[in-house]
């Protein structure tokens, strides 16, 4: 057992399950309203998907909007969703969402768990279509300094090595165009001294990474240092395996869990409520079977401990899936490489080079399928569409050498920096001519030669006739703007050329428990179960596995956790 202070007690008020935004959302809320809450994780380290995650939360209408130039309107979200979501799967949450988020991010703010900033350019990820907004909907953790946590930084979970440099130093996307031209620019070089002394510092006191946090890290570090602040007990290598209820007060009621222990089984009894936050389902190869699109992975980048226990758990008392998600998953290309010793590293292709000028991605058939600087989601969603008339998964990254040395390729870095290993893995395909990279890749030749001539041949004046690259505020948002006429549009002329292989992974699971606007758990007849609460992806998604914009799971798991400790608390969520 490892624990903030020794979980004597073997009943509580609250218990959590699962230490990511939602539960700990939950937990620090319950104790700021006044009740006993004890936090369960099952694995050693604390932050869940969070800590790995970018961090960005998506919650529209909050406080930062109108002063950063995007005042918004309930009206003109409702729009928006509409557009991007169809029918809404469950007006009643999405209500319940919109007015409690901004209510959640305020009261969590005021308290010292969070921290957040918002974007004053941010573009929806679908900007074209009606009540999309420019920005300050999403919002990012504030940097945190983890020293705070002292002797529990190891407990905290670490971030993505793709979000870290020099084996342990976060960086942020600024951060990385100035390391990128710290030769080039005096600003950019005091920047990366200041970045690399600061790192250092660290590492020669000690520290096992930097502890300069930054994205989901931040977020959830800043949320478990005040966990610690304020004394609520968790115990990490908490395998809890089923939850209890109790008939003779009120029928189906759940009263606590049951854990498996060293010695057998040891219950925890819960007087208000269970909050059900461990993170969905990748990591469930049955589940998976069941419930994605063929073929699939496992290709996640969520934590391997979230194997679906907390659902699992609920439908085994009564708790009901979602029947309308348009996907399961929350989808993102996924690069993996396969190390000598079995072992996979997947990098997720989100934000970062897609967008770029000069590269393109294509299939087996040597076709272009989709506008590479569409969102991550999209990508993976037209990856599945055209496998179904061409093999299409996996899919292939192209670029050429200047694209490379300027904006890397997933694990191959930019700037001259060693590739070999890389490609004696199997992981970078390279070549001096296309035909020489299609034949190892196993990609057509004579249809790719045709597929790169056109794409030049529009990329040379900025536009993209078959498929709308650069064309919308977002695509051009995550592209070069330095480059002209079109920020995400470049040929692909320069050997060697390069291209990886892109498989069709998630950030997270999409589909869980239903809920309502309190995340109590439904049963099959949209009854709440007394004394059950799911949150995260645990619960349902809100957007019904649909991605309108940056931090989609993040928004709503904030607002259900705080909504689920308010209402155990006082019955409803109107005081804040």
């Amino acid at each position: 057992m490892n624990s903030s202070q020794k979980a004597e007690a073997s009943v509580y008020d609250v218990i959590v399950v699962g230490s990511g935004a939602a539960g700990m959302a939950a937990a620090i809320t319950a104790c700021l309203e006044g009740l006993s809450v004890l936090l369960l994780e099952k694995t050693e380290h604390i932050g869940g998907s969070t800590a790995i995650s970018g961090g960005a939360i998506w919650v529209p209408m909050n406080d930062q909007a109108e002063k950063l130039g995007h005042p918004d309107s309930e009206a003109k979200v409702w729009e928006y969703l509409g557009n991007v979501l169809g029918d809404i799967p469950d007006r009643g949450q999405m209500q319940a969402y919109l007015q409690q988020g901004p209510q959640a991010l305020a009261y969590l703010e005021k308290n010292q768990a969070i921290r957040l900033n918002g974007r004053s350019y941010s573009p929806d990820y679908y900007p074209d279509r009606g009540g999309a907004s420019m920005g300050g909907r999403a919002l990012d953790p504030a940097e945190f300094d983890a020293r705070a946590l002292k002797q529990h930084f190891r407990e905290l979970r670490n971030p993505l090595p793709e979000f870290t440099v020099l084996g342990g130093m976060m960086i942020t996307l600024t951060d990385a165009k100035h390391l990128l031209r710290v030769t080039k620019s005096l600003e950019s070089w005091r920047h990366g001294v200041k970045l690399v002394l600061r790192y250092f510092s660290d590492r020669l006191r000690g520290y096992h990474r930097g502890t300069r946090t930054l994205l989901g890290n931040a977020l959830a570090a800043r949320m478990f240092a005040r966990l610690l602040e304020l004394k609520i007990p968790f115990r990490t290598h908490a395998n809890v395996s089923q939850l209890l209820q109790d008939d003779s007060a009120v029928p189906g009621r759940v009263t606590g869990v049951e854990l498996q222990v060293v010695a057998g089984r040891e219950r925890i009894h819960a007087r208000k409520g269970v909050v059900l936050a461990t993170g969905g389902f990748p990591w469930n190869p049955a589940m998976r079977e069941a419930h994605y699109p063929h073929p699939t992975g496992p290709y996640s980048m969520s934590p391997m401990g979230n194997t679906g226990d907390g659902i699992q758990m609920a439908q085994r008392v009564g708790g009901h899936l979602g029947q309308s998600n348009s996907s399961p998953a929350f989808w993102a290309p996924i690069s993996v490489l396969k190390r000598a010793d079995g072992s996979e590293l997947r990098y997720p292709h989100l934000v970062w080079d897609r967008a770029k000028p000069g590269l393109i991605a294509v299939n087996a058939a040597g076709f272009r399928f989709v506008n590479e600087s569409t969102s991550y989601h999209e990508f993976v969603l037209a990856m599945y569409a055209a496998h179904k008339q061409s093999p299409s998964i996996p899919a292939f990254l192209l670029c050429d050498s200047d694209f490379v040395e300027t904006w890397g390729l997933g694990l191959a870095l930019p700037g001259g920096r060693p590739r070999d290993h890389l490609v004696k893995a199997g992981y970078l395909f390279k070549a001096e001519s296309l035909d020489a990279l299609a034949a190892k890749a196993g990609i057509d030749a004579q249809a790719l030669q045709v597929t790169v001539q056109r794409y030049n041949s529009g990329a040379q004046m900025g536009e993209d006739p078959d498929f709308g690259k650069g064309s919308t505020a977002y695509n051009q948002y995550l592209g070069d703007p330095e480059h002209q006429p079109n920020p995400c549009l470049a040929p692909v002329m320069k050997a060697p050329f390069y291209a990886v292989k892109v498989y069709p992974g998630d950030i997270g699971t999409a589909l869980g428990i239903q809920a309502d606007a309190h995340a109590r758990a439904l049963d099959a007849y949209g009854k709440p179960i007394p004394g059950l609460y799911v949150a995260g992806n645990d619960q349902n998604s809100v957007m019904g596995g649909a991605y309108p914009g940056p931090g989609i799971t993040l928004g709503p798991a904030l607002t259900f956790g705080w909504a689920a400790a308010m209402h155990m608390a006082h019955g409803s969520t109107e005081k804040a």
